[in-house]
Formats: C-alpha cells, sequence, structure tokens
C-alpha cells in the first residue's frame, strides 16, 4: 500500500470527533479479541488443511470411473493375456509343472506411492511442517494489522464501526490459508531429500 492510500485510508476511517479515554481503551480491548478470535481460527483452518490433505492422500481412484482409464485397463489387460500365454507354451517346452511355473499379472494401484505408509508418512510429516510455517505467517500477519489498528486508535480516535471496518480490510483466514495440494507437497518432499542427499554426500558420508 503507497503512502498516499494509507492516508487516504486513514482520513476515511477516522472520526469528527475525540474520543473519550474509557472510549479508546474499550476499543483496544476489541482490538485485542478480535486479533485472539482471528488466530483462533487459524489453528481451526491448520486443523481443516491437514484434515483435506488425508483426505486427498487417502483418495482411491478405480480403473472403470475415467473411461480413458477404462480404455488403457483393456488395452494391457489384452496385452498381458497374450503374453501370458505365450509364458505358459514356454513352460510346458521347457517342462516345468504348472504349479511352478511363472505368470504375468496386471495389477491396477488406485493410489500408487500413497498406498504404502512409510510415503504417506513422509508426506504428512512436510505437509504439518508448511501448515505450520502457513498458520505461523498468518498470525503475523494478523498481529501486524491489530498493532496498526491499535496506532490508529492512539492516533486518530478510530469509532468502534471503524475499526471494524478496518479489520474488514484484512483478507479472510481462508484466503490467507489456502488449501495444500498433494502434487505441491510431493514436489517439497523431494526437494527435501535431494537436499539431504547434497548435504550428507559434502560431508563424505552416505545418505541414509
Amino acid at each position: 500500500m503507497t503512502n498516499a492510500e494509507r492516508q487516504r485510508r486513514h482520513r476515511d476511517i477516522v472520526t469528527a470527533t475525540p474520543m473519550t479515554k474509557a472510549e479508546r481503551e474499550d476499543l483496544a480491548k476489541l482490538i485485542r479479541n478480535r486479533e485472539k478470535v482471528m488466530k483462533t481460527a487459524a489453528a481451526q483452518r491448520s486443523a481443516q488443511l491437514l484434515a483435506e490433505f488425508e483426505q486427498q492422500m487417502a483418495s482411491v481412484y478405480s480403473y472403470d470411473q475415467d473411461e480413458i482409464w477404462k480404455q488403457a485397463t483393456a488395452l494391457a489387460k489384452a496385452a498381458v493375456d497374450e503374453a501370458s500365454q505365450q509364458i505358459t507354451a514356454r513352460c510346458e517346452e521347457l517342462g516345468i509343472p504348472a504349479r511352478f511355473a511363472p505368470c504375468l499379472k496386471l495389477e491396477w494401484r488406485g493410489r500408487d506411492e500413497n498406498a504404502v505408509r512409510e510415503r504417506r508418512d513422509e508426506l504428512r510429516a512436510v505437509a504439518k511442517s508448511r501448515i505450520a510455517a502457513i498458520e505461523k505467517e498468518t498470525c503475523t500477519k494478523i498481529e501486524m494489522h491489530c498493532l496498526d489498528a491499535q496506532a490508529q486508535v492512539l492516533a486518530h480516535g478510530l469509532t468502534t464501526a471503524s475499526a471494524i471496518a478496518f479489520f474488514d480490510q484484512l483478507p479472510k483466514v481462508e484466503m490467507m490459508m489456502p488449501a495444500l495440494e498433494l502434487p505441491a507437497i510431493e514436489d517439497l518432499l523431494l526437494a527435501r531429500r535431494i537436499e539431504r542427499v547434497r548435504r550428507y554426500t559434502s560431508l563424505g558420508l552416505d545418505p541414509p
């Protein structure tokens, strides 16, 4: 925000009638309470973000819920069936009993790597770390905004309505704390792994 915009905002929300000391104290209390409420909302948003992320990891996709997946699976199955026939025929030529013969199977993995517990644990840890950082950043913005509001009370004597309008200029918690996307967290996990390997390699150690 430019200085001109800030001055214009201050001018728009300043009351023409000076406030009493009691009114200033009451308004300052309102601002502090508003800050607590907004921080509580940020903490609740963090819990919601983690729950939504867990849901993304838990998503199971069936091969027949998408037409392209269904067609690709049908083509793969036909190829596997043909290859299996060739394998069976060769096993018979080699005299391998059917119960010991190798086989080829087609598998649809509805969750890919995210079906592995260790993988989910790693992603969850990265998501929690990212959410904590977002919440901390959001709380800092809230604190700075509240300090600015209190400064306006002392310097210009905001009315209660003007103070609320001042708060309304702050983006909603949902906007300051957007939902996490699984691909983005996967990228963060990969970046951390690369950094860990680089760090261990620079010390002449084998990465864990």
